[in-house]
């Protein structure tokens, strides 16, 4: 039986080219359940289409409505990769206010395996939140790979988000689970 991963992008410069991603965690013998931002959803627009042929179900960015079933599995995982310092700092504070937020906000406090990596620059990084919001996950048992392990932060415009070590993140993914 197959597992499946929640696989959640933000908008972060890699994310345009989340379908890499996407296929190193189907060769790595995941069913993958994309999961994005509503930003970075708008990036992919018209060719949204390509990612469900790609993972066989629909995208999704938006809550689903109350009388709307649920189209994805249950997640075995969550990756939030590439989690941008937004996502991180409202996630860090208990802000939820979107899909790719409230997914692995609660995910995680319900035993389901949560794994993040950043994606954004070393002046964002500076701020006083972003330490704070790192402690704030690692609390509660999400395990964010940044630095040697994971992804370290880029100088400012100088990030190059084809660059993105997917394999990492989903090596962090696979750590998590033997562990």
């Amino acid at each position: 039986m197959t597992r499946v991963l929640y696989f959640i992008g933000c908008a972060a410069g890699p994310t345009q080219y989340i379908d890499v991603g996407v296929r190193a965690a189907q060769a790595d013998g995941w069913d993958v359940c994309l999961i994005l931002s509503p930003s970075a959803a708008s990036w992919w627009g018209p060719r949204m289409e390509e990612l469900v042929e790609l993972t066989g179900y629909p995208v999704r960015s938006r809550y689903k409505l109350p009388w709307e079933k649920d189209q994805l599995p249950k997640a075995d995982a969550m990756l939030v990769a590439p989690m941008s310092c937004t996502t991180l700092n409202k996630w860090g504070a208990g802000i939820s206010d979107t899909l790719a937020i409230g997914l692995p906000s609660e995910a995680v406090n319900m035993g389901v395996p949560v794994v993040a990596m950043p994606y954004f620059n070393r002046a964002q990084g500076a701020q006083p939140a972003v330490a704070r919001s790192v402690g704030a996950l690692r609390e509660q048992g999400v395990v964010v790979l940044d630095g040697p392990d994971g992804y370290e932060s880029h100088p400012p415009k100088q990030g190059d988000p084809l660059a993105y070590p997917w394999g990492k993140a989903l090596a962090g993914v696979r750590r998590r689970l033997d562990s």
